[in-house]
């Protein structure tokens, strides 16, 4: 299993706060309880024979959490118990989950295409005003000189002016686009890994939810209480935790994927091209992005792909085809290793 990612923990997951709940009733049933029967306790422990009784009760319970192979069978049963209880009520199978996780994926993918293009055409907008800004500087300029050769000092102000203005705009409206080259690179890297994410965890889920089955049926409840009672791997549970530890990476990296889209398009409602305004919140939203730590859907491909947006020498090519996204020949399934070693 990957040694990046760990599984949760029992508390952390569904099961574990049914069973918080749970352990917090008995806790108040057994005060009440207790309470309720401590004189009849204490009218009994004036007996030797009762009194001794009660101690060999008391002696078993204390064996029972000092013994680490009887301590664990009764943690393993609890859990056991607590899980299946949960299963009533809330989806914690991770095949089924990751099965509507492809499902979202799928959904996810024709969204992200929809904004991929939308953000194409707002850029080719604003390279346009940029050309045309550049034009009237030069143009601005061009007959700034001219009005200096002709004394025209007030003719000369007005187009230096206007040529300045054009300038500080153009600044600003270049930063714009360097960002969304950022973005579009991103999107479409985020597209591409995507949809092998999705071809990925659909071939786990082919594969494992047979190998699931076999290892349910072979190693049943008993088998695995006995297994741990001996000391061995519970297989059953190492599957489990393999592919709830798999359902968690793919949560996570969903998760990532739909916030970068939500930013960017938040972003993008921001900007108002025809009258050259943007706000400087998107921009921020996006600089903290590129500042945070390595993104788990791009994996070191987000410092390559800022690096590049902010190389003058690799201009993004608007025209040229969207690279469609594809699972190349023999490409190793990222989530085989977080079965090595399980069984």
């Amino acid at each position: 299993m990957s040694e990046q990612l760990k599984p949760k923990s029992f508390w952390s997951r569904p099961e574990g706060k049914t069973g918080a709940i749970f352990l917090i009733g008995i806790g108040v049933l057994a005060v009440m309880g207790f309470s309720a029967l401590l004189p009849f306790l204490l009218f009994l422990a004036q007996n030797t024979l009762t009194l001794a009784a009660m101690v060999m009760v008391l002696v078993g319970i204390l064996y029972v959490f000092l013994d680490n192979r009887t301590r664990n069978l009764v943690w393993y049963m609890y859990k056991s118990f607590m899980r299946w209880l949960t299963g009533l009520f809330v989806q914690i199978d991770p095949i089924a989950i990751l099965k509507g996780y492809v499902d979202h994926l799928r959904k996810n993918l024709h969204e992200m295409e929809r904004q991929i293009n939308r953000l194409r055409g707002q850029m080719h907008k604003l390279r346009e005003i940029i050309k045309n800004n550049q034009k009237e500087i030069k143009s601005n300029l061009i007959l700034a000189g001219e009005a200096k050769e002709k004394k025209d000092d007030a003719s000369m102000i007005l187009k230096t002016r206007k040529a300045g203005r054009l300038q500080e705009s153009n600044a600003r409206l270049e930063e714009l686009d360097r960002k969304m080259e950022v973005m579009y690179r991103v999107l479409s890297k985020m597209r591409e890994n995507s949809y092998i994410l999705a071809e990925d965890i659909q071939d786990q889920v082919m594969v494992k939810e047979q190998e699931q089955k076999a290892i349910h049926a072979s190693n049943n409840a008993m088998k695995s209480a006995m297994s741990i009672i001996s000391g061995d791997p519970d297989k059953r549970a190492m599957f489990d935790a393999a592919m709830e530890a798999i359902t968690e990476d793919v949560a996570n990296k969903v998760g990532e994927m739909e916030n970068f889209m939500q930013m960017s398009s938040k972003f993008m409602e921001s900007i108002d091209l025809q009258n050259g305004v943007f706000e400087e919140e998107g921009l921020k939203m996006l600089e903290k992005w590129e500042q945070e730590g390595v993104s788990l859907l791009l994996g070191e491909e987000k410092t390559n792909i800022l690096t590049l947006a902010k190389d003058d020498n690799q201009v993004l090519d608007l025209n040229a085809p969207v690279k469609e996204p594809i699972r190349e020949m023999g490409h190793k399934n990222q989530y085989d290793s977080f079965f090595e070693g399980e069984l």
